[in-house]
């Protein structure tokens, strides 16, 4: 299996995301990487590796960059040739910390949306209390959705939290401002009566609040709310840490206390940092496309590694589209 991996996308590239690449290479021994970037940017950080190939690149689309007409201009970008890897089949998957507007723009134009699929959705796996996490999507691939998008993004998470995750029978969940039945707007109301009737183990709908203590194992909603929800998520997380440190720092008795619960601190931190479970992965397309975190270190890029190849390995993506065509004739 080859993965395609975009050198020069992310805050910490190409250094942190070479990193991760060496990384998954030694973790597995089945998968082959081809990694695109500048060369001579690269070069600092590259290792001979048997099943490493390095692609150059002359141009590298920027965070500021608009998405579609980036794409369509830096032919020779390290995304752009990464994605054209995939869709000519020299490489089954893709994994970038790039600009998300622009990956998505290269995942939906170049590698090319599954037949059947309205539209495509990006979702990433968020941290639960109990550590097992859920899939949210949409998250920002499309700020408007119809009913009928949410039935297909409940479907595409579905079939990825059993084949990817692992898990029998997915809970999934409508996101909703209560619980009951006829809760919420138009597309709430009507995208609820349509989902008790599609092939997932639908379970009602849910509120924001109960999301981190695992109310469901995947959870749909359009890609506007879903995106507040997700920045909610990273910004409180990441508040709440700033002031226990805040607080820890705060006096010599907090300072020796810190020292006391350091470790675990630290594996608290980690239990909540949803890049452990991997990128966002955009859903509904021909082949695995995964967006790391712009800020993803070496181990945030080896999760999404790991991510895409055990979507090859599992064929998520011809079962979504397998499952769907079976709704259809149905």
């Amino acid at each position: 299996m080859i993965i395609a991996v975009d050198a020069m996308g992310g805050d910490h590239a190409p250094g942190e995301i070479i990193k991760g690449v060496l990384q998954s290479l030694h973790a597995f021994d089945d998968i082959s990487i081809h990694i695109f970037g500048d060369e001579e940017k690269m070069a600092p950080f590259l290792e001979e590796h048997p099943r490493l190939q390095v692609v150059h690149c002359s141009e590298v689309i920027e965070p500021d960059d608009e998405p579609v007409r980036a794409i369509r201009k830096k032919k020779d970008a390290s995304m752009v040739r990464m994605a054209q890897a995939v869709k000519d089949g020299e490489a089954q998957a893709c994994v970038s910390a790039g600009n998300t507007g622009a990956l998505m723009s290269a995942g939906l134009f170049i590698v090319g949306r599954l037949e059947g699929i309205q539209r495509p959705a990006l979702a990433p796996t968020l941290p639960t209390l109990d550590g097992k996490g859920f899939v949210l999507l949409d998250v920002g691939a499309n700020s408007d959705s119809k009913p009928a998008h949410l039935v297909q993004f409940a479907v595409m998470g579905s079939v990825y939290a059993e084949r990817v995750r692992g898990i029998e029978k997915p809970r999934v969940g409508l996101l909703n401002i209560g619980t009951e039945p006829g809760k919420g707007n138009d597309l709430t109301k009507h995208a609820f009566e349509e989902l008790q009737n599609a092939p997932i183990h639908f379970i009602g709908n849910v509120e924001s609040r109960d999301l981190l203590n695992g109310a469901a194992d995947v959870v749909v909603t359009d890609g506007f709310t879903g995106n507040m929800v997700l920045k909610t998520i990273e910004g409180t997380a990441s508040n709440v840490f700033s002031m226990l440190k805040e607080v820890f720092m705060s006096s010599f008795k907090t300072k020796l206390a810190a020292g006391l619960v350091k470790d675990d601190m630290k594996s608290l931190k980690q239990k909540m940092d949803y890049s452990e479970y991997g990128g966002a992965g955009l859903f509904g397309l021909n082949h695995p496309v995964i967006k790391a975190h712009g800020s993803s270190n070496a181990n945030a890029l080896f999760n999404a590694v790991r991510q895409a190849r055990t979507m090859v390995q599992y064929r998520v993506c011809e079962t979504i589209r397998e499952t769907l065509g079976e709704e259809e004739e149905s």
